[in-house]
């Protein structure tokens, strides 16, 4: 459950310590927090961590049922705050997960809950700039919800690779009920994505405008570049849900053309059957009166008035294209 659980001091990384026994002399210190990051945690080490750090219980209800919308809650001096998690498995397909952020000004806890990439190589990557690690937790924080948004950044851009290879298999004639189907379980997927990178916007926007304590004035600019990627990821997974919209619907309408063009050549051969079959049919009733019945040209004219009116029905579709 306990992936790491480290103190950092003045921008440097210091002890390790058990999160069970949190020293009250760090959490009073002013230049130390405690980084905290947790995987799918029990109820009775989350309600030891409940009373470690003074969380609200509310809160640790949410962390441990998981399916939790992306949002930010206050509760106390510190914040509750869920993020969606994406990450594009071997048959690029897009599993999520959530990671629920415990934030103040003293510790930062992460709960991951789900499919998400190991933090471990941002963890890395944030202890190589004391200079940034040293305003708190703040930075932390932001590398973590950078860290997750790229990550839908990245899934946009391969997903983009497939849909154009999608889009050009779907201009054809012929109806392919798989490539359909793939086309609707994507565009869910892509509509999923969107609805977990949307509320990322509000939520950088609440700690930029209500949290100053948290993220502090250098900090900002680093959160609004997260919105804009966040803001880009919205509007990739929109562009790319209309093209796929408009690549089954150009399908669909391909098809329905080409079944009109059948539909209109079978037409067509069944009026030119319709002239012998009614000829025929009405020299085989055998009548006294019928005319030319004892005249040796009777069956030439027949056969010939036969081919004469189908020939000239044949030219006629030909030249209005139904043929």
């Amino acid at each position: 459950m306990v992936i790491n659980s480290i103190v950092y001091r003045d921008g440097a990384r210091e002890e390790v310590i058990d999160p069970e026994n949190i020293s009250r002399e760090i959490m009073e210190d002013p230049d130390a927090f405690i980084w905290l990051g947790l995987y799918q945690p029990d109820p009775p080490f989350m309600k030891k961590m409940q009373e470690e750090f003074g969380l609200h219980e509310l809160a640790i209800e949410d962390a441990l049922t998981a399916h939790q919308r992306p949002k930010l809650e206050q509760y106390g001096e510190s914040l509750f705050i869920v993020l969606k998690t994406a990450h594009l498995n071997e048959h690029n397909h897009i599993e999520f997960g959530e990671t629920h952020f415990f934030v103040s000004k003293k510790f930062l806890i992460t709960v991951r809950h789900g499919a998400s990439d190991s933090y471990a190589p941002l963890r890395k990557r944030t202890e190589e700039r004391p200079d940034m690690l040293s305003k708190g937790v703040g930075f932390p924080l932001y590398c973590l919800f950078d860290f997750i948004v790229d990550n839908y950044s990245d899934i946009t851009a391969t997903l983009g690779e497939r849909i154009n290879e999608m889009e050009r298999a779907m201009f054809r004639t012929e109806f392919d009920r798989k490539a359909v189907q793939h086309v609707y379980t994507l565009r869910r997927q892509l509509l999923a994505l969107r609805n977990a990178a949307m509320p990322v916007d509000e939520i950088c926007n609440q700690l930029i405008r209500l949290h100053e304590d948290i993220i502090s004035r250098p900090l900002r600019v680093y959160l609004r570049d997260v919105q804009d990627h966040a803001h880009h990821v919205v509007t990739d997974t929109d562009d790319m849900r209309e093209i796929l919209t408009n690549a089954m619907h150009v399908n669909l309408a391909l098809v329905t053309v080409q079944q009109n063009e059948v539909v209109k050549k079978l037409a067509g051969w069944g009026a030119i059957l319709v002239i012998p079959t009614v000829i025929f049919s009405m020299y085989g009733m055998n009548f006294e009166s019928m005319p030319e019945i004892h005249s040796p040209w009777g069956y030439p004219a027949a056969i010939g008035g036969t081919l004469l009116a189908c020939g000239a029905l044949y030219w006629r579709l030909k030249c209005a294209r139904w043929l």
